[in-house]
């Protein structure tokens, strides 16, 4: 159903390189890249994940109650996902762990612009 998600940047080629070295840990590599935005899949036809560089060029901003959620392979993914965002100046917004009875294992950041992710894995 999800065809690609978007978030905005003040400066792509930080937000490149941290993206690049964060969605490395999910197996997606660069499979778009112009000017003004970077597309990340694991192939052409999966859904993919982009910055922008905002297209009526006012300034990028946070938006409230926005998040994009990463699926994870197995927990140990969602904890080493963490980590490396942690480790290229994301923000903890909640570290790894159980959120709900289902299975729910999930752990929540912001990137380097303040936009909030979730890398999570059912089961």
């Amino acid at each position: 159903m999800i065809g690609y998600t978007s978030l905005g940047t003040n400066d792509l080629k930080a937000s490149a390189a941290f993206y690049d070295a964060l969605l490395k840990g999910l197996n997606a590599r660069r499979i778009m890249e112009f000017d003004d935005f970077i597309v990340w899949g694991t192939d052409d036809q999966s859904p993919a994940f982009s910055v922008h560089l905002p297209f009526d060029g006012l300034p990028a901003t946070v938006g409230n109650g926005v998040m994009v959620a990463l699926s994870a392979r197995d927990r140990a993914q969602v904890d080493s996902v963490y980590q490396k965002a942690m480790s290229l100046g994301a923000t903890d917004e909640g570290k790894p762990g159980q959120r709900a009875e289902n299975g729910f294992y999930a752990a929540y950041f912001r990137d380097p612009d303040g936009n909030k992710l979730n890398v999570h894995h059912m089961g």
